[in-house]
């Protein structure tokens, strides 16, 4: 069946409705139209107006029914398969007859008349309702984007549990999700401490939108930290209940702000600066207490009053603004006493603020200090940070010559402060003591350099320098101060030259020489032989004593300097002291070159040299060592050999040079031993007297005995005296051992005199030291006396060589002796270089013959000629004449023939103690 569409003016007649769906139409029937579709016969009808409702205004019925059918074809199907009395709405957007949009509603129910069934609806413009909801919903929207992004936490709790939260509130309390706060209790997020009052503030809020007063709450993160907020509780609805928002605001940074605002406040009051706040017409509106402090003025006088007035200076502070904000001025306190102020101003709400700080005790230490650095006589500088010197003291510029307008506002000049180290090298102007405290921060103390004038002259000084702020960043502002250390220096110098150079000569001293020696012998990998030449003056003494030390002293000055002059440049030349010298050659590795040096040495010494017109001369002994490069000997090593070396070439008749070798050195080293082994032997009177007859010829009666040193030394056994007594004339011990012998024979010849009643003499031997000893007569007299001996029982024997070394001094000692009554032999005779004419002025009794002329006797025509002639000329001034050494039966027979009158030696008995001596004579 065809689907009919007409005007529905009497819409519901004869249709059967349901009562309920007609009240239901008819409240909703304002300014709607109705309209039924019928299902069985699809006829479709309307109230007049829907051509208007549905903007075709006019149209015929067909075209309205069409458009009509149209609308609500979207719930048909669904409509057709409903049981009777199911609604169904449907909201569509059709244009108006002016084409602008419009929405419409259709609400309709099935129903079922028993012989039809279908759909009774009614169609209303919802258009204003729809923007209405429209309008709301973007409310909405807005206001729920408000609580989203608004900085203040917002959460809704309702009796008591978080129903909810915006993001801020998860960011307070550091929660990841919604999930963690939802559902929990609002008072698991407030500190116990603030629950109580938060309770209180919201059972005050009885009426909805009642506003609690906004209060400070401290609140529980979720890590355990406290969070102090600002919080408003709302009394709002929630799905439909009562429940609180709570809006909290985050109060730290307020809280701060507030604290800085305080503690500047009190700044403020407390700081020691005075701070002045202006008007634009610079009006005092603000005066602190530090300004009263500094300038007299309490506070309630100065404000409103103008600047310049109360400072006491015409200050105008837009220009100190203008040039930059800092000055430095004199200002006056209300007492009319002066003050130094820095004053620094700025801009500040219309007007000004001023920072005076006092520096008037700044100031006045600065004068201070600066009249201190003036006096100083220490150098004192100031660098920029650029270079520049800033400022420098007097004394600086005594020191280095210059005067302040040369030195201040300009780096320095190379001229100025060219500097040089110990050694003499130039330092690059980049490493500069200051150029590196400048550049690094790091301080220099003490350091000794050498400064080169503008006139050419060096000052040496001892520079320190340090940042004037070690705290800020390079490049520094650097202090320096420096001492002239110029005098001191060549003090040191002067002094050094003395600790190291002999004064008389001007050669190196010992020091020196051991210094070169070791400095040389330590190089590594040495390949050079060192030569050590120790050179000994011979007859030396004899100048010195005889014509003084003044001629002797130049002597040595002569022999220095030919030294100087004959050796190369690379050697040295040293005074060890008194007439001892030392050579260092190097490079000498031939024993055949160090002879020929030591030979050269020599030569250049034996040239006559003259002193106050008196031609001197002398020789030299000369000790040599050399010294490989495996050698490792020290310097004193070298140099005791090479002494030990002299005194062989010494000992071996003078003028001589000799190599060192083990041997010699053993040898040496032997002789020390004994001499201080004979120390103890004279200490502990272990040196014994044995004595040896001498006969008459030719009876070969026993008329005397010659007493003769015996030592048996503990560990060494038996010493000769060919040995031990020269040792004892060379060192100090020859006088004692004098002194102890004749006291002990004449103390036992007296008691041997006695106990026999024979009439017998004893010799007792004289060194050259006791000859010279001027206590010698007493020394005698003393044992003669204390023995009780007689003098002339007392024979004293000197050798030859030692009346030679001074005859005329010899001769009034020996008067002195023959005085006491006692009798003087020369012994060893013919060994030296006197002369019968010698002998003849010399107050002597006995001539005694050296052995080495008794021995050749038999063996020799020439030897008996000697002692001939010996005898002849001795009788011929009445000297007795001993012959020594005798131990031949020929030799006695010789001797007695050649009119000798006595002698000695093994052939008649080798030496004994007392008792065998003297008990034969009984």
């Amino acid at each position: 069946m065809s689907p009919r569409t007409q005007d529905m003016g009497r819409l519901a007649i004869g249709t059967a409705l349901d009562p309920a769906f007609i009240i239901d139409l008819t409240l909703a029937a304002d300014a709607s139209l109705a309209w039924r579709l019928d299902f069985t016969t699809g006829s479709l009808f309307w109230n007049p107006g829907m051509d208007e409702l549905l903007g075709v205004s006019g149209t015929r019925d067909g075209e309205l029914g069409a458009r009509l059918r149209e609308a609500v074809g979207p719930m048909i199907p669904a409509a057709r398969s409903a049981t009777p009395g199911q609604d169904f709405e449907l909201e569509q957007q059709l244009p108006d007859a002016s084409g602008f949009p419009r929405w419409l509603r259709f609400r309709a129910r099935t129903y079922d008349t028993g012989t039809s069934t279908g759909l009774f609806g009614i169609a209303s413009d919802v258009t204003e309702q729809r923007e209405a909801r429209q309008a709301l919903a973007d409310i909405a929207d807005r206001y729920r984007l408000l609580v989203d992004l608004t900085p203040e936490a917002i959460a809704v709790h309702q009796q008591g549990h978080v129903v909810y939260v915006n993001p801020a509130f998860l960011r307070f309390f550091g929660a990841t999700s919604h999930s963690e706060v939802l559902g929990r209790a609002i008072t698991d997020f407030v500190h116990p401490d603030s629950i109580p009052a938060m309770w209180q503030r919201i059972k005050a809020l009885t009426t909805p939108g009642a506003t609690s007063e906004p209060t400070e709450v401290e609140l529980l993160r979720f890590d355990g930290s406290r969070l102090a907020i600002e919080s408003v509780s709302v009394r709002t609805t929630w799905e439909g209940e009562p429940a609180f928002q709570v809006i909290m605001r985050d109060v730290t940074a307020q809280k701060a702000a507030e604290a800085a605002l305080r503690y500047q406040a009190a700044l403020v009051s407390h700081v020691s600066d005075a701070i002045i706040a202006t008007d634009a017409e610079s009006v005092v509106t603000s005066w602190n207490p530090a300004a009263e402090t500094i300038y007299g003025h309490p506070a309630a006088s100065a404000i409103g009053r103008l600047v310049p007035e109360l400072l006491g200076s015409p200050l105008t502070i837009e220009d100190v603004v203008r040039t930059g904000g800092v000055l430095r001025s004199m200002h006056r306190r209300s007492d009319g006493s002066s003050l130094a102020v820095r004053v620094s101003a700025a801009p500040m709400d219309g007007g000004y603020v001023l920072v005076c700080a006092d520096e008037t005790p700044q100031r006045r230490a600065e004068r201070r200090f600066a009249t201190v650095v003036a006096s100083l006589e220490e150098g004192v500088i100031v660098m920029t940070p650029e270079g520049a010197i800033e400022s420098a003291n007097p004394a600086a510029l005594r020191i280095l010559g210059t005067k302040i307008s040369d030195l201040t506002g300009v780096p320095a000049r190379p001229p100025l402060l060219a500097l040089f180290d110990e050694d003499g090298r130039r330092i690059p102007r980049s490493e500069y003591p200051m150029t590196t405290t400048r550049m690094t921060g790091i301080p220099q103390n003490g350091r000794l350099l050498c400064i080169r004038r503008v006139d050419g002259t060096d000052a040496w000084v001892s520079l320190s320098c340090r940042p004037l702020n070690a705290d800020s960043a390079p490049p520094h502002s650097v202090v320096a101060s420096f001492s002239d250390t110029t005098e001191r220096r060549r003090t040191a110098e002067r002094l050094h030259y003395d600790a190291t150079h002999d004064v008389l000569t001007g050669l190196a001293n010992r020091a020196m020489v051991v210094h070169r020696l070791t400095d040389t012998l330590g190089r590594p990998h040495r390949a050079e032989t060192i030569v050590v030449l120790f050179i000994d003056l011979d007859k030396f003494k004899v100048i010195n004593d005889s014509l003084g030390h003044a001629t002797g002293d130049e002597v040595l000055r002569v022999v220095g300097c030919r030294l100087r002059q004959s050796v190369r440049g690379a050697d040295l030349v040293g005074r060890l002291g008194g007439d001892e010298f030392v050579v260092l050659g190097f490079g000498i590795n031939d024993p055949a070159d160090a002879r020929a040096l030591a030979m050269h040495l020599r030569s250049t010494l034996v040239d006559p040299i003259r002193v106050d017109n008196r031609e001197l001369h002398i020789d030299a002994s000369i000790g040599i060592v050399l010294a490989g490069p495996d050698d490792s000997r020290s310097a004193d090593d070298l140099i005791r050999d090479a002494d030990v070396a002299m005194y062989e070439a010494k000992t071996n008749g003078r003028g001589r040079n000799e190599f060192f070798d083990v041997a010699l050195r053993e040898r040496m080293q032997r002789r020390l031993r004994l001499e201080q082994d004979l120390r103890d032997a004279v200490r502990l009177n272990e040196l014994v007297v044995a004595y040896q007859q001498v006969v008459a010829l030719p009876s070969a009666k026993v008329v005397g005995v010659e007493a003769l040193l015996r030592w048996h030394q503990p560990h060494l056994g038996v010493v000769s005296p060919v040995e031990f007594i020269p040792l004892a004339e060379e060192s100090d011990l020859i006088s004692a051992i004098g002194i102890q012998t004749l006291r002990a024979t004449t103390h036992e010849m007296a008691r041997q005199r006695q106990l026999h009643g024979f009439d017998l003499h004893v010799a007792v031997n004289l060194s050259a030291r006791q000859l010279d000893n001027p206590d010698l007569l007493f020394t005698v007299q003393h044992a003669l006396h204390t023995a009780n001996l007689p003098a002339e029982a007392l024979c004293l024997e000197i050798t030859e060589s030692a009346l030679m070394r001074d005859p005329l001094l010899a001769a009034k000692k020996l008067d002195s002796l023959r005085s006491l009554g006692v009798r003087i032999a020369i012994d060893d005779f013919g060994t030296g270089y006197a002369s019968l004419s010698q002998l003849l002025r010399l107050p002597v009794d006995i001539l005694k013959i050296d052995q080495s002329f008794v021995a050749d006797l038999g063996e020799s025509s020439d030897a008996a000629g000697i002692v001939n002639g010996i005898v002849a000329m001795a009788h011929a001034v009445g000297l007795t004449v001993i012959a020594e050494g005798v131990e031949t039966a020929q030799q006695l027979e010789i001797l007695c023939d050649l009119g000798c009158d006595q002698a000695q030696g093994h052939y008649f008995g080798r030496p004994g103690t007392p008792d065998d001596i003297f008990s034969s004579q009984r």
